[in-house]
């Protein structure tokens, strides 16, 4: 994503998942991961990481892997409102 991408409305939707991560005790990082792998279709995820530390927080997210059907509702609504 460049600069152009990221706008208001883009930052907003980060702040709030931040606020999402930080009550569930994780990084945004590993709240994606979780996100991603929460579903019975996804058994892997790639990960990137160019650093050890990259490697050991993405190891952190087994530790949070559940989602409450409001953090759900949540997320779904952050991610789907356009504005």
């Amino acid at each position: 994503m460049s600069e152009n991408n990221i706008d208001d409305n883009t930052l907003a939707k980060v702040r709030k998942l931040s606020l999402i991560a930080a009550e569930r005790g994780q990084t945004m990082a590993q709240l994606a991961l979780s996100w991603v792998l929460r579903g019975e279709r996804v058994t892997s995820a790639i990960i990137g990481a160019s650093r050890v530390e990259q490697i050991e927080e993405n190891i952190g997210t087994i530790n949070n892997l559940a989602f409450s059907q409001d953090e759900l509702s949540q997320i779904d609504s952050i991610l789907n409102n356009e504005k």
